[in-house]
């Protein structure tokens, strides 16, 4: 690393009034000791919506969740993004996700998200993400997100699609993403740790297997056990190490509801979508929140996508067994547009 840029990150972190003298050096760990503030906590949760532990941090989070794409990551859109946020921290939303690739170089989701951080930041849990492999660039990155989120300290960094054996070797390699995680959280600028993807549970696996990571989050949908499913050995895992488990792809970017329009705007993929999905959404997300997750993330569009899910998840009732797989079973002639996301060849 560069003395320019080792300059740089000194600043940033001495100029945060949390942060202190947490300085970031060239292999170098302040012991500088800092104080978390307490776990955020929004007075409308609990009578909003059904809450779940986050795994073993304790942290009790609403079942319904909100994503940081969809409206939130698209350029120029504040006047749409920004009062979505704010709407689902009024009805009771107390975890939003969202990562430094959201929103592409300018970073939009991060961007409207810190703006409602602003005023709302101890109502919310904060997870973000660094696609970075290595330390110093996931270092870069965290310092980037701090910066846009507008505030000094995320209660969740994850490692963001993990997604092939390069991505493990490399993050676990001498100068690798972990060793960054490691000193974010010794010197209390995160909270806690996760990991994410949605190709291949395989190498997730590998991941939990390796390292204590706090919490999970995972593609899952109606279709999952037609394709490399999550269900059948990563979720029973992460179960077993009383990790938070986030649910993602829920509706697979609507690919998966029968209101789905080929013709329609793509959401951002490209993935294959010759018609409508077969579900409905109260079936998709009863689906996922019958699974021993902690809770789901879903981006929305409009606030009255936003508001018909919370309503969902306000009103959501376990599924039994059999309802579980009649729904799986309906998902089947549209796995591929459903589970577009994971790996096929």
């Amino acid at each position: 690393m560069s003395e320019k840029r080792n300059s740089s990150r000194r600043d940033f972190l001495k100029q945060s009034s949390v942060l202190g003298a947490a300085v970031v050096t060239s292999g170098v760990t302040s012991t500088t000791t800092r104080v978390l503030p307490p776990l955020p906590a929004n007075p409308v949760t609990e009578k909003a919506m059904p809450t779940r532990n986050l795994g073993r941090t304790g942290y009790r989070v609403g079942i319904f969740s909100l994503g940081g794409q969809a409206a939130i990551e698209q350029p120029n859109n504040e006047a749409v993004a920004v009062p979505i946020i704010e709407r689902a921290i009024d009805l009771g939303v107390n975890y939003i996700d969202t990562a430094a690739m959201y929103g592409g170089e300018q970073r939009w989701s991060q961007r409207y998200i810190g703006e409602v951080m602003k005023r709302r930041r101890n109502q919310v849990y904060l997870a973000s993400k660094t696609h970075d492999r290595t330390r110093d660039g996931s270092l870069k990155l965290i310092e980037q997100s701090l910066k846009l989120l507008n505030t000094d300290h995320l209660d969740a960094w994850q490692l963001h699609h993990i997604d092939n054996q390069n991505d493990v070797d490399t993050i676990f390699a001498k100068g690798g993403a972990i060793e960054a995680f490691q000193q974010m959280k010794e010197q209390k600028v995160v909270r806690y740790l996760g990991v994410t993807g949605h190709t291949d549970p395989n190498f997730l696996i590998q991941c939990v297997e390796r390292f204590p990571f706090d919490q999970i989050l995972m593609a899952l949908n109606a279709a999952d056990k037609h394709h490399l499913s999550f269900m059948e050995k990563l979720l029973p895992l992460a179960v077993e190490k009383q990790m938070g488990i986030i649910g993602m792809k829920i509706p697979a970017r609507g690919r998966i509801l029968s209101s789905w329009k080929p013709e329609g705007p793509q959401g951002g993929w490209t993935g294959t979508a010759k018609g409508p999905g077969t579900l409905a959404m109260k079936e998709a997300l009863y689906y996922v929140l019958s699974l021993p997750v902690s809770t789901v993330i879903i981006g929305c569009d409009t606030i009255a996508q936003l508001e018909e899910n919370v309503r969902l998840a306000r009103d959501f009732t376990p599924l039994s067994e059999n309802q579980l797989a009649s729904l799986a079973e309906k998902a089947e002639p549209v796995a591929r547009q459903a589970l577009f996301f994971r790996r096929w060849s």
